[in-house]
């Protein structure tokens, strides 16, 4: 049996290959050859040397072997060149567990004052190396997870450049693998800000050059979304480059999969076993790392596939230790599971710039020493202040290539804000809606202020570029670039632009819709349209551009003006194209108008739209409904009466009494205040969604979960997204039927993850593999455990439709596919239900071809009754 002892040349062959397996014997032949030819020759310690026979082979494994020639060899190289009398020491004893090393790797120890020898010509042959030796063990014992406030990175920083010097004075990765792993290993959202403040710190005063590709790597990606740059690495080349280098065949990796099931921890299990290697591992650097990953996204065309397949092997190779093996692994496979996410991150950075500039910078920044003596409020403040800054640029410019820059250069100030400001072609952040539960709770929550109803569409929502030339660029609510997918969007736009608009930035919703009669479709037949190099004569498809807001306007930023400013702006200035472009269908109320918002509602869902959204259109509130709100008069109506405290002494008793009868100012309002700025990157109350999934009258699914997925992000250690499934009582399968990620608290999460437990091989709440009885054909991923079908969940949901993807009913409504839920929301778990009581897939087609029926067109008479602004 061989050795666990692995290589990454070339020395075991791949299932399937013709060539023969070679063992270390192949290589070390000829060498073999030139020794057995001299049998006369002694070695040092004077004992004859045997030949190598052929049996000796037979039981020899390649460590073994290649250990007794390397000392053969190097015994002969100090016979052929003996050392000078200036130059005799003894040979150190070998440490047990290290790989065979050259003559001229050993420490010598001559007298300083006597003249030292030319080093003995170093030696060709191949020779074992530790995969562990030389490692950067100043990184791995930073206490990054201290508070920034006693954290001190220039204690540590001479000794990591002495390291770094090797490699070109730049930060290794070992020093981003120790903040993953302390990351890692925490769940305080406190802790893990920390550490990553006290890792840019070290890198902004060691290495300033290697920050911006060290938050790149942490955040997970290698370029915004609106940069078409994706690794687009399937699976099988980094199982290839594990089996080449850690030495695994098929059946030990897939075991190690099964074991374990994230790549990172399959990598670090196969790292732990590999003891040598023939080739010195290079210590990788944060920025070969990123460039490594730059180039594997940028290899296109002919022989790509190869040269992606090199770079992930030298990644893996040169991975120092278990714990770079695990984070290189993740981070090729886009799945770092640190929980950094981007608003992480941006706090990060700026807590860790109010800290720490780089050398060159000149800005000014906080002693840690004054910080310190700060109060706990004070301190928050500070923090707050900043990291309003940070993501306020990053929202307006969600680059870091943008932002990291500027921050070396300035730090944390106004000036940032302008650096990283609005610009045309490049996407701001959207601006989000909350969710209300229902009307009730939407009236209550605006309760004083004048606001707009909007329909709102079921479509894709859209940012729209256009500049003075006529260019246009089309982004998704994700950021991602969508000019190719609407090309007669593109066409349509430069020719909406009114008399003295020549550059703009606009928000719409794109929808699908019959050009003749301007009735809209549903989203699944927007879905259809192709999504890249779309031309213009081939679109079957028609779309309409409904605007809802203007956020820049000739070079100027509109995101400061409130909604009704924007809106008028938006209104006045472009033109409406039928059934091209429009603006959305909008009616303007207040929290007294509780019917007529109603009305709307209703007239909304009727065409198929989603619900209604609600946006404050003043900054400041209407007085008259002001003193509704803050009187005694009608409170009751809208908003549970709040009990009043009780008063403190008699004296301030008499003093009301005192003031009994003289004019009261109004009391100031206790509410949140609701600004009707567009604020990106925010979901706030200014916004409000009212959809009809949160309807009491909605209808509702009680469905079955049967498998979970790795979250991602805060959710990574739970099972998020969880697969739903219905019962088909003709078969007696359960047919999946959507994925639920919504209505769970952190509670439930944490229950439902100890539930279904697959790392516990006693629990019977979980499956080895899918059921026979499961009906799910994976279009949507394989779940990361299969459950245990017991519980029935009630699940709310905004609409059904047909779906590729699940299989619930199919052959009721189609032949080819089934049907699947929109916005599913989790409501609660049915105790009193078993999961023979979960809902059918004859009820789900029946609900589905209810929901068809009920949707009226408007005809032209009572579109003219409509109420338009």
């Amino acid at each position: 049996m061989r050795s666990q002892c692995s290589f990454p040349i070339g020395l075991r062959a791949f299932t399937g290959s013709a060539q023969p397996v070679r063992g270390l014997e192949f290589f070390f032949a000829k060498q073999r050859e030139d020794a057995t030819k001299d049998t006369t020759r002694t070695a040092i310690d004077g004992s004859n040397r045997s030949e190598v026979t052929e049996s000796q082979d037979a039981v020899e494994t390649d460590e073994e072997l290649a250990r007794r020639l390397q000392e053969e060899y190097n015994k002969e190289a100090r016979i052929a060149s003996p050392p000078s009398s200036n130059d005799l020491y003894e040979d150190p004893p070998r440490p047990q567990g290290h790989g065979l090393e050259d003559p001229d790797t050993k420490t010598r120890s001559p007298s300083d004052t006597e003249p030292k020898s030319p080093a003995p010509k170093q030696s060709n042959t191949l020779s074992l190396q530790s995969t562990a030796s030389e490692e950067d063990t100043v990184s791995g014992s930073i206490p990054f997870d201290q508070s920034p406030l006693e954290f001190d990175p220039t204690k540590y920083i001479p000794q990591l450049q002495k390291y770094w010097v090797i490699e070109g004075g730049h930060a290794t990765y070992a020093l981003l693998t120790r903040c993953f792993v302390l990351v890692n290993s925490t769940t305080s959202r406190i802790k893990i800000v920390d550490t990553l403040v006290n890792l840019l710190r070290t890198i902004i005063e060691g290495d300033p050059d290697s920050l911006l590709p060290a938050v790149w790597l942490a955040t997970n990606a290698i370029s915004p979304p609106y940069i078409d740059l994706e690794l687009g690495l399937g699976g099988s080349a980094i199982s290839k480059a594990l089996m080449k280098v850690c030495g695994l065949n098929n059946a030990g990796l897939k075991t190690l999969y099964n074991k374990y099931g994230d790549p990172g921890d399959v990598a670090f299990e196969a790292k732990k076993r590999q003891s040598y290697t023939l080739r010195k591992p290079k210590p990788l650097t944060i920025q070969n790392v990123f460039e490594s990953l730059k180039k594997i996204a940028m290899s296109k065309g002919q022989g790509s596939v190869e040269a992606k397949q090199r770079i992930v092997e030298r990644l893996v190779q040169d991975a120092r230790g278990a714990e770079e093996s695990r984070y290189i692994v993740r981070t090729l496979v886009q799945h770092l599971r640190i929980g950094a996410v981007k608003t992480t991150m941006l706090i990060a950075l700026s807590r860790a710039f109010m800290l720490s500039k780089s050398p060159e910078s000149k800005f000014d920044i906080k002693l840690v020493t004054s910080l310190a003596k700060l109060k706990k409020e004070e301190l928050a403040e500070l923090y707050s202040k900043n990291e309003e800054i940070v993501k306020a640029c990053f929202a307006r410019r969600p680059n870091y290539n943008d932002l990291i820059p500027a921050l070396l250069d300035v730090g944390v100030c106004d000036e940032l804000l302008l650096r990283c400001g609005l610009a045309l072609h490049i996407p701001l952040r959207p601006m989000l809606g909350s969710i209300t539960r229902d009307m009730g709770e939407m009236i209550t929550k605006l309760q004083g202020r004048d606001f707009a109803c909007e329909y709102k569409y079921d479509g894709q929502r859209a940012q729209v570029h256009c500049d003075d030339k006529g260019k246009v660029s089309i982004f998704s609510r994700h950021l991602e670039v969508m000019t190719d997918k609407y090309p007669d969007l593109v066409e349509l736009v430069p020719k909406i632009r009114g008399d003295g608009v020549s550059s703009f930035i606009l928000e719409g919703e794109v929808c699908a819709i019959d050009r003749e009669t301007g009735e809209l479709k549903t989203f699944q037949t927007l879905a259809n349209r192709a999504r890249k190099d779309v031309a213009i004569g081939s679109v079957t498809i028609d779309v309409c551009l409904f605007a809802f807001d203007l956020m820049y306007l000739n070079g100027e930023e509109l995101l400061d003006r409130p909604f009704r400013e924007r809106r008028s702006l938006l209104k006045s200035l472009f033109v409406e194209i039928p059934h091209h472009f429009t603006w959305v269908k909008h009616q303007d109320a207040t929290s007294a108008d509780v019917e007529a918002v109603q009305a709307f509602f209703k007239s909304a869902t009727d065409i198929k739209c989603e619900g209604i959204m609600v946006k404050v259109l003043d900054n400041l509130p209407n007085p008259e409904l002001e003193v509704n709100v803050n009187g005694s008069e009608d409170v009751g109506q809208t908003e549970p009466a709040t009990p009043k405290k009780k008063t403190r002494s008699s004296k301030s008793k008499s003093k009301s009494a005192a003031q009994e009868g003289a004019t009261e100012a109004p009391k100031p309002s206790r509410r949140k205040a609701l600004l009707s700025t567009y604020e990106p990157d925010k979901r706030l109350d200014s916004w409000l969604k009212v959809k009809k999934d949160y309807n009491d009258s909605a209808d509702t699914l009680d469905l079955i979960p049967i498998g979970g997925f790795h979250g991602q992000g805060r959710k990574s250690k739970w099972w998020s997204p969880i697969l739903l499934a219905v019962r088909n009582t003709e078969t007696g399968a359960l047919e999946a039927v959507t994925k639920c990620m919504s209505g769970f608290t952190d509670k439930f999460y944490q229950s439902n993850r100890e539930k279904y437990n697959k790392d516990d091989p006693e629990n019977t709440n979980v499956l080895p593999e899918k059921p026979h009885y499961v009906d799910y054909n994976g279009g949507g991923g394989w779940p990361d455990v299969w459950f245990e079908p017991q519980e029935v969940w009630e699940v709310a949901f905004a609409d059904i439709t047909l779906s590729p993807t699940y299989t619930a009913a199919i052959g009721l409504i189609s032949e080819e596919r089934g049907l699947s839920t929109r916005f599913p929301r989790f409501l609660k778990t049915r105790e009193d239900k078993s999961i023979d009581e979960a809902t059918e897939s004859a009820d789900l087609a029946g609900l589905y071809r209810k929901q068809e029926a009920r949707a009226p067109k408007l005809d032209d008479d009572a579109a003219e009754d409509e109420v338009w602004e």
